[in-house]
């Protein structure tokens, strides 16, 4: 008897990698939505429009992305995640097909906005709840690895797809990539389920019951200290990397005075940093806590803004390590997230917090983004976002520096109330 639960218990362990790999697989597909910038050319010549009418699918999608993110995490204990991902899937796919028979841009907008953010903002969760309730012992790296997918998509993706408006055009393109991520998503995902569905969640580890966090529900966590702390660090974190992403075309450009093709070149190695930061960062919170792993992020952001600040024109090896730490953190930073809503606030309501720790993004996305357009109108230099960014690293670690790490709380009395592990008091 005790060899066969050995037994089984192995299996099981070497068994749950499998949704790391097809985690990491759905994240490549749903990353898609990233490469936006190889479809916004052709969509800018078939309409006849301005880049700011352009860019208007991609910014409403981001929003719908971080919305239904919210949304979504209120089903994910009700369904399966089958059934969940379901539902994203059909959204994604009858996105990407409408699009192709979209007439203008503001159609484009609600198919590609609308329909894709939302697909994508209800699938992305499912893969991260699977995983963190598979890997109750290394929930950090489980999680960035699977994370690891979404961040290289355009990688991979944006290659294709431009490979395939060579070929087809744009209008066809959209049609393939609905009728490819219509089939493709839902078999990648026909072997999700929670532990709990195959009764073998006591099998995972021996300690398992021992080392599970509190449970919290997304009510009471709003209400503690440590929520608090980790959305101001992640709304931080996520405005210097959306904010410094977004220009670094521009600033490789003008400021650098690199040319456009040294900046697909750096834009291809920053996309891998990006994608390495997740697992790597991952790792971090959960060997070192998320109040070092967050302090540790800032540290490198804020030397990577001293050495833009000190780089001239000319000098593109300081630009390319620069922004290579920058975008290394916003990966990062998508790790020491939700690993960090895990750690505090435990796996039973996960997807719910995480989807209201995770809009967050989308200000951050907003505040960035309007925030070094003003400075850079206003005083017409980019050493000023780079000041900004020092300052920003500076009160991130200030408020990273008051959460208590969960390792050294102490442990709760028997009749305590439920939120003295995360609020510290």
């Amino acid at each position: 008897m005790i060899q066969t639960t050995v037994q089984n218990k192995a299996f099981i362990s070497s068994w749950r990698w499998v949704y790391v790999v097809l985690g990491n697989l759905v994240m490549m597909c749903l990353g898609t939505v990233y490469a936006w910038s190889v479809f916004r050319i052709p969509v800018e010549k078939t309409f006849g429009i301005g880049a700011t009418q352009s860019g208007l699918p991609y910014m409403i999608s981001l929003a719908f992305y971080a919305l239904f993110m919210m949304i979504s995490g209120y089903f994910y204990n009700r369904y399966s995640p089958r059934a969940i991902m379901t539902t994203g899937v059909f959204l994604i796919a009858l996105g990407w097909i409408l699009s192709a028979y979209a007439p203008n841009i503001y159609i484009l907008t609600l198919t590609y906005g609308v329909l894709i953010g939302a697909g994508v903002g209800i699938a992305y969760g499912v893969p991260l709840a699977v995983v963190a309730k598979w890997f109750p012992d290394k929930k950090g790296l489980a999680v960035g690895l699977v994370l690891i997918g979404f961040g290289l998509s355009p990688l991979i993706t944006a290659p294709l797809a431009r490979m395939f408006i060579e070929m087809y055009g744009i209008s066809f393109t959209f049609m393939i990539l609905g009728i490819a991520f219509g089939v493709l998503l839902p078999v990648l995902t026909l072997a999700f389920r929670y532990p709990k569905e195959s009764g073998s969640e006591s099998n995972l580890l021996p300690d398992t019951k021992d080392r599970k966090p509190k449970d919290i529900p997304s009510d009471q966590m709003l209400k503690t200290r440590s929520f608090k702390g980790l959305y101001l660090n992640f709304l931080i974190g996520a405005m210097i990397g959306l904010m410094l992403i977004g220009m670094t075309g521009k600033i490789g450009i003008e400021y650098m005075g690199l040319s456009s093709r040294s900046i697909a070149f750096w834009m291809s190695l920053f996309a891998i940093f990006n994608g390495l930061g997740r697992p790597v960062f991952g790792w971090l919170t959960d060997r070192l806590s998320y109040p070092k792993a967050a302090t540790l992020s800032y540290c490198m952001i804020a030397f990577a803004a001293l050495l833009m600040l000190f780089a001239r024109e000319g000098q593109p090896l300081l630009f390319g390590v620069a922004f290579s730490i920058f975008w290394f953190n916003l990966g990062g930073w998508l790790a020491i997230a939700p690993t960090s809503t895990l750690a505090l606030f435990g796996a039973l309501n996960y997807s719910r917090n995480y989807g209201i720790v995770f809009t967050a993004y989308g200000i951050g996305a907003i505040a960035g983004v309007l925030g070094s357009g003003y400075l850079l109108d206003r005083l017409g230099s980019y050493q000023v976002v780079f000041y900004l960014v020092l300052a920003l690293c500076l009160a991130g670690t200030l408020i990273a520096s008051k959460q208590v790490p969960l390792s050294n709380r102490k442990p709760q009395s028997p009749g305590k109330d439920s939120l003295t592990l995360s609020t510290g008091k």
